[in-house]
């Protein structure tokens, strides 16, 4: 390979236009104000994360809308949602360095910004969409704002964004083409629902003669149990699924459900190990996002209190109200209340297990 020419690291990156991109409104007004670099750098700098993620996120879309994912994609996959929850955690970090700023401070240049927002981060709203956050699973409010501060290009984008096939509908198209729902000759699920009643009896045993419970407390206990076996009758039963589906409830398929539970139950198996770190590492993408949104809620009235925010919103209590709305994967958080014991879970057949292992060693005699 022949170099045209050598690089130089400040052209390479292009710092001229990177530096020189600060342009703090209040210096147009005769008084600029210290923080609003600080302000303009910290949002600048998560439109660059933001532009990485979505990187990423392509990426493994591309990978995943293939008909079939060879296991050898399944690693690469997964290190590019690592690679997505590590800048997250940059992202949360960042937070701290914003909260340097003062009520004070921020007022000083806040007015001059209106009625400029984050609701006007149109990769953010790229990133949800590209996880899978569609137009149904949003506010009113969050359209109204969408529809009346994005520029209508921008709007656009978004749109064909929302349009496209999400990462949460790829992972469900995969969890469903896997076969187990159905194993030739062995009845998992069946084994699994006799396993799941077991479990329930023992409960209702505990609850029903431990005698530091009171009367109010038993009853009390014994209807949360109730509660729990009507989950996993909904779980097991087609007809009573697709109401919840259809209710909102759970957003995956009831396949897709099944092989998710399947892969949670017997991740120390090699075949699973991997996709039990990409549901894994979606969950934490999940929680990151959650926790982000939380932490700019609590900043924001931190430095705002109860004011109205510069986009027209109000400001931390809408903040608030989307840190547990807008959830891509709550379906595999969810996954924990269809696990039970490994003390009683299924054994699965040598055939099964050999399809699901890796020998290694060897026995020597």
């Amino acid at each position: 390979m022949k170099i045209e020419k050598p690089v130089y690291y400040g052209d390479y990156l292009q710092l001229p236009k990177i530096l020189n991109a600060q342009v703090p409104e209040s210096s147009k007004y005769g008084k600029p104000a210290h923080d609003e670099t600080l302000f303009i750098i910290i949002h600048q700098t998560y439109e660059l994360w933001f532009k990485q993620i979505l990187h990423e996120l392509d990426s493994i879309r591309e990978i995943m809308g293939k008909p079939f994912v060879p296991s050898t994609d399944l690693s690469v996959i997964n290190s590019r949602l690592e690679r997505v929850t590590t800048i997250q955690q940059i992202l949360i970090d960042q937070i701290r360095i914003m909260e340097t700023m003062t009520t004070l401070d921020f007022m000083e240049f806040r007015d001059y910004l209106v009625p400029a927002s984050g609701f006007q981060s149109l990769q953010f709203r790229l990133v949800e969409a590209t996880l899978g956050i569609k137009p149904e699973h949003r506010m009113e409010i969050e359209k109204q704002f969408f529809n009346s501060r994005l520029k209508p290009e921008d709007r656009k984008q978004l749109e064909m964004a929302e349009a496209k096939i999400s990462v949460f509908e790829l992972l469900e198209a995969w969890l469903s083409r896997m076969p187990f729902s159905n194993f030739n000759g062995f009845d998992f699920w069946g084994e699994y629902s006799v396993a799941v009643d077991k479990m329930l009896k023992q409960d209702h045993e505990i609850i029903s003669t431990n005698p530091g419970l009171s009367d109010q407390l038993r009853t009390m206990e014994l209807k949360n149990l109730e509660m729990t076996k009507e989950t996993f009758a909904t779980l097991l039963d087609a007809d009573k699924f697709a109401a919840w589906k259809a209710q909102g409830k759970v957003r995956l398929s009831q396949k897709a459900m099944f092989s998710a539970v399947f892969i949670f139950l017997y991740r120390d198996y090699p075949a699973l190990q991997m996709p039990f770190k990409i549901l894994n590492s979606l969950t934490e993408v999940d929680e990151k996002f959650t926790t982000w949104r939380f932490r700019h809620a609590i900043m924001v009235q931190r430095i705002l209190g109860t004011k109205i925010g510069t986009g027209g919103s109000s400001g931390h209590e809408y903040l608030k109200s989307t840190t547990e709305r807008n959830r891509t994967f709550l379906d595999l958080f969810n996954l924990a209340t269809f696990l039970i014991p490994k003390s009683i879970t299924p054994e699965l057949p040598v055939s099964i297990k050999n399809q699901l292992d890796i020998v290694y060693d060897s026995f020597q005699s």
